[in-house]
């Protein structure tokens, strides 16, 4: 079993659960969307001495939490499940996902930049057509698997494709592998 150095940051017990089944790694729960502040304490020191990496489930509760931590714990380390891949029974979280499916998303572990100079202009993602066409959301899902980013609405992915410092050459890779697979 792979071991995993830094504190892995989860949403509750039985995300927990999951996380230890694929990997021998130390947890922090959040037990919820609101972090206490001596969670966001227990996590600066785990920051300090191991790393941290975020890996809450994909959905708006999830997503608040990655902001939070990233806002007040700089470089944390961020990992992303897809959706369908956390999905059982109307359910969504990291709880359902399957083992080699967390350890995938732990090999893709990225750090997140709150101020970044844009690689990508508006008009440039545009031209990708990830926004204003009628297939742009499949593109940006299969985009965001591609690079093992989570999924995002058209400005969140655009900005999350900043902030995850996704390269030009890398973004272009992946949509011509993705493309390639369109014809």
């Amino acid at each position: 079993m792979r071991k995993v150095k830094e504190i892995i940051v989860v949403e509750g017990k039985n995300d927990t659960l999951a996380i230890k089944r694929a990997v021998d790694a130390d947890t922090i729960e959040t037990r919820g969307s609101a972090i206490p502040n001596h969670v966001l304490d227990e996590l600066r020191r785990a920051q300090g001495v191991r790393g941290v990496i975020v890996f809450t489930d994909p959905d708006h509760a999830g997503e608040r939490i990655r902001r939070i931590i990233s806002r007040e714990i700089p470089d944390v380390k961020h990992a992303f499940i897809e959706k369908e891949l956390a999905f059982v029974k109307k359910k969504i979280g990291v709880e359902h996902a399957h083992p080699s499916d967390i350890v995938r998303a732990l090999e893709n572990v990225r750090t997140m930049e709150e101020e970044v100079d844009p690689w990508l202009t508006w008009q440039e993602y545009l031209s990708f057509e990830l926004v204003g066409y009628p297939h742009s959301k499949q593109l940006r899902e299969q985009l965001a698997k591609e690079l093992a980013i989570g999924y995002a609405n058209a400005k969140q992915f655009y900005q999350r494709l900043q902030t995850l410092r996704v390269s030009r050459e890398e973004c272009e890779h992946a949509l011509l592998n993705i493309k390639g697979g369109w014809s």
